[in-house]
């Protein structure tokens, strides 16, 4: 993991340092991977407050940190606001296909349930 010289400063595995097993756990979780695919279908960073997740704060918070310590996205503060961003070129490189198939399925499963979120 990645060491932060600052309080501001936000943690993350360097590339060689994420693992497929905590991928796929942050990927397991229904409120992530609504959080994931919100990042994909945008073209570049978005804040914690952009999410409107059905949970505490706590537990969104809570849902950012997995999502962040398991490679899957980049946070940085930019001024006030937490930013968020999809480490696909890191996970395209590491695992090639597998974010692109996650995000298929996800996507029939959500028309299959008839859920947009």
């Amino acid at each position: 993991m990645t060491t932060t010289t600052n309080a501001r400063e936000l943690a993350h595995p360097a590339r060689e340092e994420i693992r497929l097993d905590g991928v796929l756990h942050a990927l397991s979780d229904p409120m992530r991977m609504r959080v994931v695919r919100a990042l994909a279908a945008g073209r570049g960073e978005l804040s914690c407050s952009y999410f409107v997740l059905p949970v505490t704060k706590s537990t969104t918070t809570h849902h950012f940190r997995v999502l962040r310590e398991s490679g899957v996205i980049q946070q940085v503060y930019r001024g006030t606001a937490k930013m968020n961003g999809l480490r696909r070129a890191d996970l395209d490189a590491l695992f090639p296909g597998l974010l692109d198939s996650v995000l298929e399925a996800a996507d029939r499963e959500a028309l299959r349930l008839g859920d947009d979120s």
